[in-house]
């Protein structure tokens, strides 16, 4: 599915996303265009690697200061498991041989 870029004026400056969700988008220029909390440089992988190795939302929370919500890092938990059951639904999905056999 193609998402559609969305352009904002935040602080006076454009600011340009792909949206996957309410929090999470994807900014092209913004850290290589991976997937980061909107209006941030915080990378989702970051906050979902803090969490895994067992940091608490609540230390999270204060430790960006407001810039990211208990909302975000949920919305970042579903995301990650949709990619990853599409990932597993692409690998054992039968493959098209060539001139659609």
């Amino acid at each position: 599915m193609k998402r559609r870029k969305i352009k904002e004026i935040v602080d006076g400056k454009v600011y340009e996303y792909v949206p996957f969700g309410k929090y999470v988008v994807r900014a092209p220029g913004v850290c290589r265009g991976r997937p980061i909390f909107k209006y941030t440089r915080i990378e989702v992988t970051r906050i979902l690697k803090e969490v895994a190795s067992g940091i608490p939302r609540s230390k999270l929370l204060a430790k960006y200061e407001g810039r990211i919500s208990q909302d975000a890092i949920s919305e970042a938990f579903v995301l990650a498991g949709k990619a990853l059951v599409e990932e597993v639904r692409m690998m054992w999905l039968p493959r098209r041989k060539k001139n659609g056999r």
